[in-house]
């Protein structure tokens, strides 16, 4: 990979440093936020709320809430190049953007696979952040086997009649829609008679219940579906081939950058407060040891970064990552518990105290952060999940 910029690519790394010069400030990107996968849960002033309402229009007046979206639908019609830049340059700055299941999944399917009038339907107001977009796949026996699962949708005149339970739901209890595969066929092999189908949270038949986790916060849900009626308008693709549909939506998952200068600077963070804090000098002095584990966490978050360049670089030459992307999912989510337990040890007493008031300080959000990177290594395949794709498609051994 060539590391430098081409001439256009420089001129518009430039462009989007103006734009965040001028347009992000300063009192905003300095507002803690938590680390960790629920990566803005910190955010939540006022004065937060008020910018982020005129932030994503904005971004769409550049076409950057949806980078990669094609301009005849509202996005950047960016490179794959431009993209990456886009996403290291946010990330620097620690400004935030649009996304999450509608921009970077529901969206991008549906240009694949949608009618006309689906795409006119609920396209724009992706873009426009007016509908909120959840991921109703996994199941309570179907979660690494997502093949597994057990919701069936049966057709019965202009709708299809929807039973079952989907659980570990990112913001469902927000979500204005859903992507849900339900199982249209009980009698085909478990990878085909799965259907796609694009839902209306608010149709009567399905109850959102919390699951709050160990942080007393609120992210996931599971979701139950009662006779639920879903007009047969809202599949997507054809029927029993949602499989191939929902793998194509995970292909979208895949992304990377973002989270390797996250965790770049989050090993900054914690070299300063080793440096800067009378409580983090006094854990080095005490553990001397803990210099090495901060030089081998700014090392392997560096590293991280060389992967994703690596993954990149094959996309800008059309190429399509397989094990490449395992590789980085499996990287990052090792690397985001090793950071967390390195925090751990600069902590000391102050990881006993996880109340999210107190994690607007940096010794506070420790050991929040330590308990969100539990999650890690389960969130977007599991990491023994990684390394079966690894080992079967990066070395060629044999199904085990």
């Amino acid at each position: 990979m060539d590391f430098r910029d081409s001439p256009q690519e420089g001129i518009f790394r430039a462009q989007v440093r103006s734009f965040l010069d001028a347009e992000f400030p300063a009192e905003i990107a300095a507002e803690p936020v938590e680390w960790g996968l629920f990566n803005g849960a910190g955010r939540a002033s006022p004065r937060y709320r008020d910018f982020m309402r005129g932030w994503t229009a904005k971004l769409n007046q550049h076409g950057w809430a949806a980078p990669a979206w094609p301009k005849e639908h509202g996005g950047g019609g960016l490179t794959v190049k431009e993209q990456f830049i886009l996403s290291e340059e946010f990330a620097w700055r620690r400004a935030p953007r649009p996304g999450g299941i509608g921009h970077g999944w529901a969206g991008p399917t549906m240009m694949v696979y949608g009618t006309e009038e689906q795409k006119a339907r609920y396209l724009p107001r992706i873009i426009s952040g007016e509908d909120h977009w959840c991921q109703l796949f996994s199941e309570p026996g179907a979660g690494s086997d997502l093949a597994s699962l057990q919701t069936r949708a049966i057709r019965d005149g202009d709708d299809y009649v929807v039973n079952g339970q989907k659980i570990w739901t990112s913001g469902a209890h927000v979500a204005d829609m859903g992507i849900l595969i339900a199982r249209t066929n009980p009698d085909a092999p478990k990878h085909r008679g799965i259907s796609y189908f694009l839902v209306d949270m608010k149709t009567p038949g399905i109850t959102v219940r919390p699951l709050v986790n160990m942080l007393s916060s609120h992210e996931f849900n599971e979701v139950y579906f009662e006779d639920a009626r879903i007009p047969a308008s809202a599949l997507l693709g054809e029927e029993n081939r949602g499989w191939y549909l929902a793998t194509t939506t995970l292909d979208f998952e895949r992304s990377g950058i973002a989270t390797s200068v996250g965790h770049q600077l989050i090993a900054r963070d914690l070299v300063a407060y080793a440096k800067d804090t009378a409580h983090g000098r006094a854990a080095v002095a005490e553990r001397p040891a803990l210099r090495n584990e901060l030089a081998d966490r700014a090392i392997e978050a560096r590293v991280e970064s060389l992967i994703c360049y690596r993954i990149i670089s094959m996309q800008d030459r059309g190429e399509i990552p397989n094990k490449e992307s395992s590789i980085a999912k499996l990287y990052s989510s090792e690397l985001d518990v090793r950071l967390a337990v390195t925090g751990m040890h600069l902590a000391g007493m102050h990881a006993q105290v996880t109340d999210r008031g107190y994690a607007r300080s940096i010794g506070g959000r420790l050991p929040r952060f330590y308990m969100h990177s539990t999650t890690s290594p389960i969130g977007g395949g599991t990491s023994e999940v990684q390394r079966n794709i690894i080992a079967m498609r990066g070395l060629g051994l044999p199904r085990g």
